[in-house]
């Protein structure tokens, strides 16, 4: 399948230039044809025109708050009779995120010219998360659009406020450790070398720490792009390593097992799960299509996997309780409270308080993870001080005990 540059005028006779892919230039043509536009020109893409995709890099998300944003702002538009068509309009004019925008003056042309607002979203390229493309969808089939996409807006702040928090206790380690190898690389290049010309003046056998520092600075001086190569290739092997499944598989297992990060992963995996599958139903989308949405966004593949698996089950005709428990990834609250809201009819009610709990455990375990890690951090930080003066004031203090 080749892909094709084209230029065309839409409906609305703007121009526009694009590409797609099509097995064949007659089967782009009638591609571009069949949206409406007018086909101006058409070539097939050479290998330097193509948009570089590099596989271990993702692309660009829209931010789960400016997806907030637009579920309420859209919402609120709608409620005073604001039509689509007008309301995607002024939402393009002032949305800062330009997938965003783009995404939203995409979806304005379709639904122009006839299409669905669900189905225009979806013809409108990857900005929309697939959660908010089944929530309109549903919106429209009940007649409460507003009502759908507005619940959206809450799911999207609580997911937001949970992202939130995740990284903010990841942000603290993460600046410490650079902080950290700056100080090191500094005295390395800079502090080390001094000390080493003196030392060398000195004449004697320098301690065992003494010659490890050294050492260590002159090959950063000498070969420092060997260290960044080296660097390089490794998050480069780690990125290529997770996007295949059985590397996938491996780091998230091992991420849970690690303490403390695997508890707020689990959390985080309960109160996202929960949330969305019952925004979902009460959006009134089938159990088992909810499932598999809900499924979707979760990150670690695991818990991805499991829900796929109790998706399976219940289509079956097994309980959704009854399937989280043979997943085993589950906490049994999340199992039992499943389970009452199954027996009781209110099983909606009964997620969204799962959610609201493990909301505020997320928000605890993180306190607790940033409480952990800052002196686990300042202990490292300190073992690498003291390697490096006990390398520079060794000679000295050996030195001494000779002239004394």
């Amino acid at each position: 399948m080749a892909t094709y540059a084209y230029e065309a005028i839409d409906a609305s006779g703007k121009s526009k230039k694009s590409s797609l892919a099509a097995d064949s230039q007659e089967e782009a043509a009638k591609k571009i044809k069949d949206q409406g536009m007018t086909l101006i020109s058409i070539q097939e893409q050479g290998v330097l025109q193509k948009d570089l995709e590099i596989p271990f890099l993702k692309k660009r998300k829209v931010p789960v708050r400016d997806l907030s944003v637009f579920c309420r702002q859209f919402s609120s538009l709608s409620r005073a009779g604001v039509s689509i068509i007008n309301a995607l309009e002024m939402l393009s004019e002032q949305t800062e995120n330009k997938k965003l925008r783009t995404a939203l003056l995409n979806t304005l042309s379709w639904v122009e010219k006839g299409e669905t607002l669900s189905n225009a979203m979806k013809l409108s390229g990857d900005a929309y998360p697939p959660l908010l493309l089944s929530m309109v969808a549903a919106g429209e089939a009940s007649g409460s659009l507003e009502k759908s996409i507005d619940r959206m807006g809450d799911q999207f702040e609580k997911s937001a406020k949970l992202q939130g928090l995740v990284k903010k206790a990841m942000m603290y380690p993460i600046i410490l450790g650079l902080v950290a190898i700056a100080v090191v690389v500094v005295l390395m290049v800079f502090v080390i070398p001094n000390f080493t010309s003196m030392f060398d003046q000195m004449g004697s056998d320098l301690p065992f720490m003494t010659k490890l520092v050294q050492d260590f600075s002159n090959t950063l001086i000498k070969y420092w792009y060997i260290y960044i190569l080296v660097i390089v290739g490794i998050v480069v092997a780690y990125k290529m390593f997770v996007r295949t499944d059985g590397g996938r598989h491996k780091v998230d297992a091992l991420i849970l097992k690690i303490p403390v990060i695997g508890e707020l992963v689990t959390k985080s995996a309960c109160a996202s799960f929960t949330r969305t599958l019952s925004t979902l139903l009460q959006a009134g989308m089938p159990v088992i299509e909810a499932i598999e949405i809900a499924a979707d966004t979760m990150t670690n593949i695991h818990f991805k996997d499991a829900l796929y698996n109790a998706r399976t089950g219940v289509s079956l005709g097994l309980t959704l309780s009854s399937q989280l428990k043979a997943a085993k990834r589950f906490p049994p609250m999340v199992v039992h409270m499943t389970n009452i809201g199954e027996e009781t009819g209110s099983l909606e009610t009964m997620l969204t308080n799962i959610a609201n709990y493990y909301d505020e455990e997320v928000e605890t375990t993180t306190q607790s993870a940033t409480a952990l890690m800052e002196p686990a951090i300042i202990v490292v930080l300190a073992g690498i001080v003291c390697v490096i003066i006990a390398a520079v004031y060794g000679p000295m203090l050996q030195m001494y005990n000779m002239l004394g």
